[in-house]
């Protein structure tokens, strides 16, 4: 509330004004690029479910990678896939795996590999052929991500690159690329959790007969 009279509430009232003004333009870019995103990359995301469904199918498993505020998505995503993504869903825990979720793993590859092999490090012992891994980026320049792609294809698994910018240099070890339009770090790791979800939703309903 405003307890001033004359200059200071009409400072107080262009303030408000201009935050509500925004805060809706926050809330309309969001939708607008969730709109492009939903007809654009649709056939994009379809072939990464089918790519899911046949690791899944074949005994494999999804990795996650990411840093910072992608480090968070990237474990979320990896939680709900291995205990619970929708509540209404009877269906058993299937694997998953948050490579930044082991601090002591990250540590140590970290010290004695470098920071750029964080993730590789363990993806190299965890992983294998035909299972799929998801980079989260939002610039695509993450070294530590990237190193994760090269050496998932190397290794043939799946690699799908959730990106934002330019994409560049991630995209080029993707054999998928959703690439978020934007180079608002905000927008894009919104529109990378719902890529996410809406990525396993659509793998859930598959492999549990819901479609």
């Amino acid at each position: 509330m405003c307890h001033q009279d004359g200059e200071g509430a009409v400072k107080v009232s262009d303030r408000q004004a201009r935050e509500a003004a925004r805060f809706t333009g926050i809330m309309e870019d969001g939708a607008l690029l969730r709109r492009r995103v939903a007809v654009e990359m649709r056939d994009s995301v379809l072939a990464v479910v089918d790519r899911c469904e046949a690791a899944m199918r074949d005994g494999g498993k999804l990795f996650f990678c990411g840093n910072g505020g992608s480090s968070a998505d990237a474990q979320h995503l990896a939680c709900e896939w291995t205990v619970r993504l929708r509540g209404a869903v009877a269906r058993p825990s299937w694997p998953a795996v948050a490579l930044a979720a082991d601090s002591v793993t990250m540590s140590a590859s970290g010290n004695d590999f470098g920071f750029a092999e964080v993730f590789a490090r363990p993806l190299s012992g965890l992983g294998r052929r035909g299972d799929v891994l998801f980079g989260l980026t939002t610039s695509g320049r993450s070294p530590n991500v990237v190193r994760a792609l090269e050496v998932g294809r190397e290794m043939g698994l799946a690699t799908v690159g959730l990106l934002g910018g330019e994409g560049e240099p991630a995209r080029g070890f993707c054999d998928h690329v959703l690439l978020v339009p934007s180079a608002e770090t905000a927008r894009v790791q919104e529109l990378h959790i719902t890529l996410g979800h809406a990525i396993l939703e659509l793998l859930e309903d598959r492999l549990t007969g819901r479609r």
